[in-house]
C-alpha cells in the first residue's frame, strides 16, 4: 500500500512539476500524460515494494507476433496517408521485429510532432496492447479515449478500442462501442459482418453470464 501511495505521489509531484518549473506547452500534456501513466502502469504490472530485487531475462518466444490483418484493418479503416503514415509504417516495421517498445516510441516522438492527429494517438494506444502483450493498459486506454475525442465520428478509434476492451474481458463496453458502428457501417461490408459477428458473440457470452 505504501508503494502505491509513493509512485501516485510522484506522479502527481512530476506532473506539477513539468507544468509550473518545466513550463512544457499545453499542446504536449496529452503526451505528458500518456508517458506518466505508461510508467504507472508499469508499476502496476510488475511492481513488488516488498519483494527482494529478482532480475529475470524474458522467456525464448515470449515476444507477442506482429498482426499483419490488424495493421491492414487499421490502414484500411484510418491512415488515408496522413501525417501519420510515414511515423505508422516506421513503428510497424519495428513491430514485425518484435520491437515492441521501439514501436511505441516512434508513435510517441509523432505526437509529439502532431498532437491532435487521431490516427497517432490510434496506432500509440494499439502500440502500448502489443507491448503488454495484449493487456489494455492505463496509458493504452488513454490513447485510444484521446483519439476517440479527436475524430469523434471515425470508425477506427471505436473499432480499436472496442477490440482492446472486448479482448480485456470488459465485454459491455466493448459493444456499446461496436453497436452503433455496426449499424452506421455500409451494407454488406466486411466491417460490418465482422462486428455484427462479434457482437452477436458477446451478446451469448453475456447470456451465458460471463460478463
Amino acid at each position: 500500500m505504501i508503494g502505491w501511495i509513493i509512485a501516485i505521489g510522484l506522479l502527481a509531484l512530476v506532473s506539477i512539476a513539468l507544468v509550473a518549473i518545466g513550463r512544457i506547452p499545453r499542446t504536449a500534456w496529452e503526451i505528458t500524460a500518456a508517458a506518466l501513466l505508461l510508467g504507472l502502469a508499469g508499476y502496476a504490472w510488475q511492481g513488488r515494494p516488498g519483494l527482494a530485487g529478482s532480475p529475470r531475462q524474458p522467456a525464448a518466444g515470449g515476444a507477442v507476433a506482429f498482426d499483419e490483418r490488424l495493421a491492414e484493418q487499421r490502414r484500411g479503416l484510418a491512415e488515408r496517408y496522413g501525417k501519420a503514415g510515414p511515423w505508422l509504417m516506421v513503428s510497424d516495421g519495428l513491430g514485425r521485429q518484435g520491437k515492441t517498445k521501439e514501436a511505441a516510441n516512434v508513435l510517441l516522438s509523432g505526437l509529439r510532432e502532431a498532437p491532435d492527429d487521431p490516427n497517432l494517438w490510434l496506432g500509440f494506444g494499439n502500440a502500448l496492447v502489443a507491448h503488454a502483450g495484449g493487456v489494455l493498459s492505463p496509458a493504452a486506454d488513454f490513447a485510444y479515449r484521446r483519439s476517440m475525442a479527436i475524430d469523434p465520428e471515425g470508425p477506427a478509434p471505436r473499432y480499436f478500442y472496442g477490440l482492446a476492451l472486448a479482448r480485456a474481458g470488459q465485454l459491455k463496453e466493448a459493444r456499446a462501442l461496436w453497436a452503433p458502428l455496426a449499424a452506421s457501417a455500409p451494407e454488406d461490408s466486411e466491417v460490418k459482418k465482422e462486428l455484427e459477428a462479434n457482437i452477436a458473440r458477446i451478446d451469448a457470452m453475456l447470456a451465458s453470464g460471463s460478463q
